[in-house]
C-alpha cells in the first residue's frame, strides 16, 4: 500500500445545469502539463488529510505543500 494517493488537479465542479458533455469533460479530460502544476494528494497511512502540492511533473520535484485553507 502506498502512503500517499494522487487526487488530481483542483478543478471547479460543473453546476446543476451542466450538460452531459460538460460532465464528461470534467470527469475524463484532465490536464497533462509538462511543468509546474498544483495537485491534490491524500496522506492515507497517517494523518488522513487531503492537501495541495505544487510539483514539477518533469522532474517530480515537490516545490510547495499546503493544507486546505492556508
Amino acid at each position: 500500500m502506498w502512503e500517499y494517493h494522487y487526487g488530481g488537479t483542483p478543478r471547479e465542479r460543473p453546476d446543476g445545469s451542466a450538460t452531459e458533455r460538460q460532465w464528461a469533460e470534467y470527469l475524463y479530460n484532465r490536464p497533462n502539463i509538462a511543468g509546474e502544476q498544483t495537485e491534490w494528494w491524500y496522506h492515507r497511512s497517517a494523518c488522513k488529510l487531503w492537501f495541495l502540492v505544487r510539483r514539477d511533473t518533469r522532474t517530480n520535484q515537490v516545490l510547495e505543500t499546503k493544507r486546505v485553507g492556508e
